[in-house]
This record gives C-alpha cells, structure tokens and sequence, in this order.
C-alpha cells in the first residue's frame, strides 16, 4: 500500500482543469507564500526513528512561540483547565464519533445531552444542537433555517467576521438564496440602513450581526431585534460564548437563534482547529435545526437513558427534499466544551469573563494615554481597536519581545484582545515598548 497511487498525475491535472484551476499551486493560491512549505525537508534514507525525531524537533524547535498573546479576531487564547483534556483524552471519549447505533453508545450520547443542556443555559434558548463544525458553518447553516417559499433573502451586517460573510455566500451559491450585507457606521450596524432595507424587502428571511461585533464592539442587538422582528424575519444572534458571563443572553434579548464560535470553550487554539459551531434555537425552529438533538427518558426497567432524538436533516432523508448537508457532529469538541463548562461553573464563567474585560480596558485606557486612542466610542468588551503612529514598527517589535500584538486592519489601526491570561505585567510591558517605539 505504500506504494499505492490511486491517480496519475495526469488525470489529477485533468480534474484540477475540470473545476477550474490550472495546476496545484494555482488551486493553493489563496494561502499567503510565507505559510507554504517549499522544498523537501532533506532527511535521508535509512535514518533510525530517534534519529527522524530529533531531525523533525530540530525544524519545530526554529517556529516562533509566543508567551504573551493580545491577538483575537475569531481564535482565542484563554486558560483550559487540565481537567478538559484529561478526561477528554480517554480512550473510550478520544475514539468515539457519530453514534450510528445510537442507543448503544450511551456515554457518548450523554455526554452530548450534557453539552446541549449547558449552551441552553449559557445562551437562555431554548434547545441547542449536537454542534456544528465551526462557528462560520453555524452561521450559514442558521441563515438556511430561516429561508422558505416567501423568503429567501439573507441579511449580514457588515461589521461581522468577514470570513463569517464568506462562508454564508458560500452555503447561499446554488440554492437561489440572495446575501444582502447591512453597511456599518463607526463600527457598528446602522439601523437606519437596516430598517430601510427591511420595510422594502418583502422576501427578509433573517438578519445576523456579531456579538460583540468583529471589531469587540457591544451593538444595541435589542433594537436591531426588534427591527428585524417588525419586518416579519427572524433575528440571528452569532456571540462570542464567553461573553455571556457578563452580556445579556441571546434569549434575553429575543433572538430566534444564536450560533457562535466554540472554540473558547475550553478548545486552546489547537493552530486553528478543529473547532466547534454552536447552534441553539426557540422551539418554533425545533423541526428545522441541522444535525441532531439528543434526548433524555427512561428504559423499560425505568432508568435513565438517553437516545437520538431528532435528526430530521441529515443523509437519512431524501437529498432533494433536505436543507442541510450536516451530516456529522463535532462530538470529541463539545465534549470538551462541556467538560470545560461543568469545570469552570456559572462563577467561574462569570469571572473569566469579567476578567477579560476589565483587563481590555486596562489597556485601552493605558494605550491611550501614550497617544493610541481608541476609534470607536462604543462599548466593548475583550476586543477594541486603537489608531497607532507606525502599526508595523509596533507590532515588529513586539515580536522581538516574544509578544503578539494585535491584529493589524486593513485601515492600518489594531484591533487588540485581553483574555484572562494576560496578566497586569503583559500589558504593561507592551505599553513600555509602544513607548520606546514612538
């Protein structure tokens, strides 16, 4: 088998110009040159395998690895108790995937049950379910919950994650679902520009906007849901899950669904997956959620058991009659999600969260006193973004230091992130080398 080659490099050149692509460089094109390897990694034949280990060490040992990390936008670098990993990491969980025979898998089943049950309370909605792949994929996947016959016409607001919007175009191409992105003003969704759309836009299925929003901005979501409800569509709420320690809960606020990335639950960074789309809804969207939901009752002798109750969307149904490819679950990520929620408890959330915002704004008043101010006056929470004199020189030496700043936006100012890990020291080491630089 080592030898095998399911195709000649002909035929696969064929298939690349079949889709499009010339070749496989130019089907890669989109990965920036300084992520690519090039060349070969020039071990010789024969080596021993302590000898590969240590050749393979010797290469790792030349990537750059941060201690202090104030760079968000999407992936976050939060504390992940070694509980989480210790008990996900058992064999009977580490090897576990989509329960087929569901009811036999009962550990599994309830881990899931478990996971459900604590985004409900985390997001006060209704049901939540057995995850997505990411929070992108949740995003497009709640977006098509909401499309019928009479509406099929998606609204974004454009102060999202914009590869959140990618995603939904994406999921919309070919299923005769039109995007339509609500401009932003000074970083958040203008409601004027959203009410004017939906009053003139019989077909609105949903509005979704970012909460906080791509730049850590807090918007009045209970106006733009109320907005969004007088015009007849549904309201999609995409949060930042720890934020809710602090923040008024999608179900407070009214939204019909709330997706998000699960990542800061408990997931590290892992170099960028994989990750965890959380879905959770009212009951009037319970028959078209994708996925599956799991369910608690009873056996025959009366204990407890637990078994797949809906799945109402996936490869079991006819492909022309269903709205969702999901066929799949992220089980071993909620898991972990699950265990870093029970680990943590309802204070400890609240206390990470309080954590991450108090340090943010910390920082933002200290960087504003050596001439970086903020450029939105709207409340955050972990993220804000501030003007810099030279962001480059900034953020180059920062990394000298062993320090990653914050994200450098396309108008040239940071967009910055605390969690709970950056200690009262960090930041004020990055304010003594702003500093030096300017």
């Amino acid at each position: 088998m080592g030898i095998f080659i399911p195709n000649t490099t002909d035929e696969q050149i064929r298939m690349l110009n079949d889709i499009g692509y010339k070749d496989f460089d130019d089907l890669f094109a989109l990965i920036p040159d300084e992520a690519k390897f090039k060349g070969n990694l020039n071990i010789p034949m024969g080596k021993s395998e302590i000898e590969v280990t240590h050749t393979i060490e010797s290469i790792a040992n030349k990537n750059t690895i941060f201690r202090s990390i104030f760079r968000g936008a999407g992936a976050y670098n939060h504390y992940v108790p070694s509980a989480v990993n210790s008990i996900s990491n058992k064999e009977e969980f580490l090897t576990a995937y989509t329960p087929y025979q569901a009811e036999i898998s009962q550990g599994i089943l309830q881990s899931i049950f478990e996971y459900q049950t604590m985004i409900t309370e985390l997001t006060d909605m209704d049901i939540a379910n057995a995850s997505m792949y990411d929070g992108a994929s949740a995003a497009a996947e709640a977006c098509a919950m909401c499309k019928d016959r009479k509406r099929s016409t998606i609204y974004v607001s454009e102060a999202v994650d914009k590869r959140i919007l990618e995603v939904i175009k994406t999921y919309s191409f070919g299923r005769d679902t039109t995007v339509k992105v609500i401009p932003e003003t000074n970083g958040i969704t203008d409601k004027d520009a959203l009410r004017k759309a939906l009053d003139d836009d019989s077909s609105a299925a949903c509005f979704l906007m970012q909460y906080p929003n791509y730049y850590g901005l807090i918007e009045d979501a209970d106006t733009l849901c109320k907005i969004t409800h007088d015009a007849g569509a549904q309201f999609i709420m995409s949060v930042q899950p720890l934020s809710l320690g602090v923040l008024k809960t999608p179900g407070e606020i009214g939204a019909d669904i709330c997706v998000g990335e699960g990542q800061p639950l408990g997931l590290g960074l892992n170099f960028g997956g994989p990750y965890l789309g959380i879905l959770a809804t009212t009951n009037k969207n319970l028959r078209k959620i994708p996925g599956r939901l799991i369910g608690e009752t009873v056996d025959s002798a009366g204990d407890r058991g637990f078994v797949l109750t809906l799945q109402a969307r996936e490869q079991h149904i006819r492909r022309d009659k269903a709205s969702s490819n999901i066929c799949s679950n992220q089980a071993l990520c909620a898991l972990k999600a699950g265990l870093y929620m029970a680990t943590i408890g309802p204070k400890g959330l609240e206390q990470v969260s309080t954590l991450c915002s108090s340090k943010a704004h910390y920082m933002a008043e200290e960087l504003s006193k050596i001439g970086m101010p903020l450029v939105y006056e709207v409340p955050f929470w972990n993220e804000f973004v501030t003007s810099c004199p030279n962001t480059d020189k900034l953020l180059s030496s920062l990394e000298t230091k062993g320090i990653l700043g914050g994200l450098k936006l396309e108008d040239g100012n940071i967009l910055w992130c605390c969690t709970e890990l950056n200690t009262k020291e960090d930041i004020d080491t990055v304010i003594a080398i702003a500093k030096e630089v300017f």
